[in-house]
């Protein structure tokens, strides 16, 4: 029988949370401190109230002269015990949450740095990114404070109920009357706390994922007058979590009240049994009192432990979030193949692809060889699967049918450090990082890299000439994604990276798609002479920089349609001609 999983949404709270306190119990040395500071003072607390019975009847009514002489010096060495005690636990317990989130954010990043691409498109960047901020500090709430209020309260409570007993069992049963009320009060605010919190974790995604898409389409949002729309779509959704917000603070409320008046009633209940004339005639007033004080200090902890639920199951609803993501099922990797160089022969046999929930495939039967040191081009309508099939090459996606060959070797056999090693590639959309110049060209397994080979890459590119401009040159800062940037600047830093990679495989997804004709035409001679000597595969929407290539492959709904150099597929007329027409035209009325 196999294990519950507890990232499962059907779960039970206490698995998911029995694994979140797994967390917790790596930092055991710092958490037995604070756990030590928590009995400690809990025990301090029990010992104030225990020595209140001789401070009241052998100060005031005996007026024993050691007890007024050692009475303030015990007082003070008892509450110094306590106030390093209390310190030693919160600062053992911030230690234990830091490091609860530190290790969680840890592990999802490292999870989602190897994640399938298929997975990426199924969830919304904005929740991925709350999940690193918002949801790592729930779960620590949880697994630390909360745990905290548990611990240190339920001592707290059994330190006092200790001295109650030692007074008088009779009166202490008297507070026994709370017990079913409290118990029916924490089943039920549990239940509703875990239903809330499931909606809320929900909803903060939601909202990190729309400040994110009007954060990066700002221009379209003013462009096109979307400033309303936008607004009332986050107003309902944040609208929707201070509902949820207050639901969780009635429940709060409601929960306290009837905890505060079933106290109240078993004080009065104490006070009444304590006049009793039998009981007045064995009960001294520092006995009394120092019940009464037991009790009063024994609320306050019943009523923190009542309403600790709502951070548990906020916790338990997070990490189930989070345990769902880290117990994702990572790229595939069973490849042992190891190979420092490949020589970029391409082979794809009967290739079949379909997107996860796709409606129809988008590569159908592809047969295609790229022989090593090619230049292969591949064109097509949007949508016909030009990216979809060089997409394969490096195992973003893997094939549902067929096989791709790298070397005679099929590619699930390299392992997919060994198989990207071998490929550079520059697509459309540009993937640049807020750091300098330099370290966007050589980023990654390139950061080691000279300044020159760094220097050689960027003359190559034709980037140097602007990168001499900016203050600091290669130092230079680009801004986030490379907002300091044009957007021809952006992609011939990324066209410089691909070049210092000097992989012996090039993908080029509609790598000069972006830029205008002066920025085309410093790139185009530079890749030209690097495109020799390595294998080439050009994704290209621009026809006119690819008639030179070796092997020009037109795909029509995922199918390969025709196949051959410029010249015979113009003499053809068939499908490419007609794409080349078209162009041409376009290219003419622009002019």
């Amino acid at each position: 029988m196999s294990r519950p999983d507890p990232s499962d949404p059907g779960a039970s709270p206490w698995r998911v949370y029995r694994r979140l306190l797994g967390y917790s119990a790596r930092y055991w040395p710092i958490g037995t401190l604070a756990l030590i500071g928590m009995i400690f003072d809990a025990a301090c607390g029990a010992a104030f109230t225990f020595v209140i019975k001789p401070m009241l009847d052998d100060l005031f009514v005996a007026k024993n002269a050691a007890t007024i002489f050692w009475m303030p010096f015990f007082i003070v060495g008892l509450f110094l015990v306590r106030g390093v005690a209390v310190f030693i636990a919160d600062y053992g317990i911030a230690r234990v949450g830091r490091s609860v989130v530190m290790t969680l954010r840890g592990e999802l990043f490292r999870k989602y740095l190897r994640l399938p691409a298929a997975w990426f498109g199924r969830e919304a960047s904005g929740k991925l990114i709350s999940r690193a901020t918002y949801t790592a500090e729930q779960v620590a709430n949880a697994s630390t404070d909360a745990l905290k209020v548990v611990v240190l309260d339920g001592l707290m409570v059994i330190g006092q109920i200790a001295v109650m007993l030692y007074h008088s069992v009779r009166l202490t049963l008297a507070l026994f009357v709370l017990a079913p009320v409290i118990a029916l009060v924490v089943s039920v605010v549990g239940r509703r706390y875990r239903r809330i919190n499931n909606r809320i974790q929900d909803s903060v995604g939601s909202v990190a994922g729309i400040v994110d898409e009007v954060v990066s389409g700002h221009r379209e949002v003013r462009v096109y007058g979307g400033q309303t729309y936008e607004e009332d779509r986050f107003g309902k959704i944040n609208g929707g979590i201070r509902r949820l917000a207050l639901k969780v603070a009635s429940t709060n409320a409601l929960a306290t009240s009837i905890v505060q008046l079933m106290a109240a009633i078993a004080l009065a209940l104490v006070i009444y049994l304590a006049t009793r004339p039998t009981m007045l005639a064995s009960m001294s007033p520092g006995t009394f009192m120092s019940l009464i004080t037991a009790m009063l200090i024994l609320l306050p902890s019943l009523k923190r432990l009542t309403t600790v639920q709502a951070n548990i199951q906020r916790g338990v609803a997070a990490a189930r979030d989070l345990f769902s993501v880290i117990d994702a099922e990572e790229e595939h990797d069973t490849g042992t193949f190891r190979c420092e160089r490949a020589r970029g022969a391409i082979e794809f046999r009967a290739v079949d692809f379909t997107y996860p929930e796709a409606a129809t495939p988008a590569l159908r039967g592809i047969d295609l060889v790229c022989p090593a040191g090619s230049v292969t081009a591949l064109v097509g309508r949007s949508g016909s699967g030009k990216s979809s099939l060089v997409g394969l090459l490096p195992r973003f996606h893997d094939a549902q049918g067929g096989t791709i060959l790298l070397d005679g070797r099929p590619l699930a056999e390299y392992t997919l450090e060994s198989l990207r090693r071998q490929i550079a590639l520059v697509s459309q959309q540009v993937v640049l990082f807020d750091d300098t110049v330099a370290r966007n060209i050589a980023y990654g397994s390139l950061g080691e890299a000279s300044i020159e080979a760094i220097t050689a890459a960027a003359e190559a590119a034709n980037a140097m000439g602007f990168i001499r401009q900016l203050p600091g040159g290669l130092d230079a800062r680009i801004g986030e994604g490379g907002s300091l940037l044009s957007g021809g600047q952006r992609q011939r830093i990324a066209i410089a990276r691909a070049l210092l990679k000097d992989a012996p495989i090039l993908i080029l997804d509609e790598a000069t798609s972006a830029l205008d004709t002066e920025s085309e035409r410093l790139i185009q001679g530079a890749l030209e002479r690097l495109m020799r000597d390595r294998t080439v595969l050009v994704v290209a929407h621009r026809l006119s920089t690819i008639e030179r290539a070796d092997a020009i492959v037109v795909l029509d709904e995922g199918r390969i349609v025709e196949q051959g150099r410029h010249a015979e597929l113009i003499a053809g007329g068939g499908y490419y001609a007609a794409l080349h027409r078209m162009q041409f035209r376009e290219a003419s009325a622009a002019s």
